[in-house]
């Protein structure tokens, strides 16, 4: 009973409070300060080539020492009903895009009697809380199970494609949600916390933990590698060019040979003559110069 109340309070304080709106980003994981719930981490990629599978989604929340989300009852699933209300509110350009939880089902059940009793939780979990959407699960190929958020779809037989679940093929490509046992007495964090809630308020503090930098700086440095390997290759040419030419013009100064003493001895004789031609004044007389000294 407990722990309904504690995660209905969370929903309560999602929604209930412009300050902690504001919080919920893709890609950071959201906690309790007292550190005694449950984290969660909504994962969305707006780059519909960067979503990624069933098993992708599965190893990325396990690489962070969590799992892919288990819903343990409706409390819980009301608990993320705000968090992607809130992820997704206007302005923050996130729409359509289904989330991957950790339901699955290991087995052909191709009969629609035995399909749903086949799904079980990937993190172990014996929760019995199922929330479809009318007609599903349709089982056949469709094994892994997503959490519909299509708020621009129009409603279907079961309404707003918004928040129930449907069953899809394993290898489609979505966002994820992940789930993180309590941070008791978490020593030297990575994250940088920072208190959500305004001075005044009389509700339970809420931390929210930036998470995942590292995997998406990973996206943006990677495809950048082949340019700066180009930008490198052009450099060094254009740095091995410059070299050369300096090196061949200092071989084209050393190797010219330097002029006799002969040759300097009649060059300045000749300057010599010019020099007092223009200057000392003469005149002309049958085609002779005579110079007035």
């Amino acid at each position: 009973m407990r722990r309904v109340v504690s995660l209905l309070l969370g929903a309560a304080l999602l929604c209930g409070h412009g300050a902690f709106c504001r919080r919920v980003v893709s890609g950071q994981k959201l906690c309790f300060a007292d550190f005694k719930h449950l984290c969660y981490k909504m994962a969305y990629f707006h780059d519909l080539s960067s979503r990624v599978s069933f098993q992708e989604a599965r190893l990325a929340c396990e690489s962070e020492a969590g799992v892919l989300l288990s819903l343990e009852n409706e409390a819980e699933q009301k608990l993320i009903e705000s968090m992607l209300q809130n992820l997704t509110k206007p302005g923050t350009g996130i729409s359509d895009g289904d989330f991957w939880i950790g339901l699955w089902r290991n087995g052909d059940g191709h009969t629609s009697g035995a399909c749903p009793d086949l799904y079980q939780w990937s993190d172990g979990s014996s929760s019995q809380y199922r929330n479809w959407y009318t007609d599903e699960p349709s089982c056949g190929s469709e094994k892994c199970v997503v959490m519909y958020h299509q708020p621009t779809a129009n409603p279907g037989l079961g309404g707003p494609y918004l928040y129930q679940w449907n069953d899809d093929r394993c290898n489609m490509k979505h966002n994820y949600i992940c789930k993180y046992e309590p941070e008791i007495n978490p020593t030297a964090p990575v994250e940088k916390p920072y208190l959500t809630n305004q001075p005044g308020d009389t509700h339970q503090n809420v931390v929210v933990t930036e998470a995942g930098i590292i995997p998406n700086l990973i996206y943006v440095v990677i495809p950048t590698i082949p340019l700066l390997l180009l930008i490198l290759v052009a450099f060094g040419t254009c740095c091995f060019q410059m070299l050369h030419k300096r090196k061949a013009r200092r071989n084209s100064i050393k190797d010219s040979p330097p002029l006799s003493s002969e040759c300097l001895a009649e060059s300045l004789n000749s300057n010599l003559v010019h020099m007092m031609v223009s200057v000392i004044p003469c005149h002309v007389q049958n085609n002779s110069c005579f110079f007035n000294l």
